[in-house]
């Protein structure tokens, strides 16, 4: 696979030295395609944490090699002093909970990271109307936090994710706080942008309902990552 968008070679993570060290990731390695959805399984404390934090800059690994897009990001060392500029401009983060900033509305919600990256007010406010339209929020796009169910604030925080046009995103646990049937909407709407704006997207999960809809899983189990094939492999999209 030439230039995957996400590669990760013989990643490794230990916490802590000595007698009490612990190792989280023991040389994982994986690949992840533009436009593709690939689900990450496993036990609480088999290191999935772990991995997305490493992915997203948020951690320092300890050992192993990361890629974008064809170019390195961590190879024994980060190679961008500035990694929040890294994390704004490449990659998306969809959490378990919204955590949007309630005095905002939702349009507010997403237009802040454009703003951030140096877009005007009126480009980053449109991109947050474009991202609610797609989403089928747009109704919504003047409510403020507490007036928006569940399901309408994971997509404005989906919307949110996406507002940059990040290259990858890494989905958390996305569908934990949704019935069965949202979470099935919300997988829907993944693989939609995924396949529309050649996103790689990584989305860790415990949801037996969704674990059906990838065509690729990796699993973890005590730091070991393995790769499974997925129910609808060689399937296109995910059928709702």
């Amino acid at each position: 696979m030439d230039n995957p968008a996400i590669l990760v070679e013989n990643l490794s993570k230990t916490y802590g030295s000595g007698a009490s060290a612990v190792t989280a990731l023991k040389e994982a390695s994986l690949t992840v395609r533009a436009g593709e959805v690939v689900g990450l399984l496993g036990p609480s404390g088999s290191g999935k944490t772990t991995l997305l934090q490493c992915l997203g800059a948020i951690i320092d690994p300890s050992g192993g090699r990361i890629s974008l897009g064809g170019e390195v990001i961590y190879d024994g060392g980060w190679h961008y002093a500035d990694r929040r500029t890294l994390r704004r401009d490449r990659i998306g983060f969809i959490f378990q909970r919204p955590y949007l900033i309630p005095f905002m509305d939702a349009t507010e919600n997403i237009a802040i990271l454009p703003m951030l990256q140096g877009r005007s007010n009126a480009e980053a406010g449109a991109r947050a109307r474009e991202l609610l339209a797609t989403l089928d929020i747009a109704h919504r796009a003047e409510a403020r936090i507490e007036q928006l169910s569940g399901g309408e604030q994971q997509r404005v925080a989906i919307a949110r994710a996406l507002a940059n046009r990040p290259p990858v995103i890494l989905a958390d646990e996305p569908t934990a706080p949704l019935d069965s049937h949202r979470a099935l909407v919300v997988m829907q709407l993944l693989q939609d942008m995924a396949e529309k704006n050649h996103t790689a997207i990584i989305v860790v999960t415990h949801d037996e309902s969704i674990i059906p809809l990838f065509r690729r899983l990796y699993r973890l189990r005590d730091g070991v990552l393995h790769e499974e094939q997925g129910e609808r492999e060689g399937e296109q999209g995910v059928a709702t």
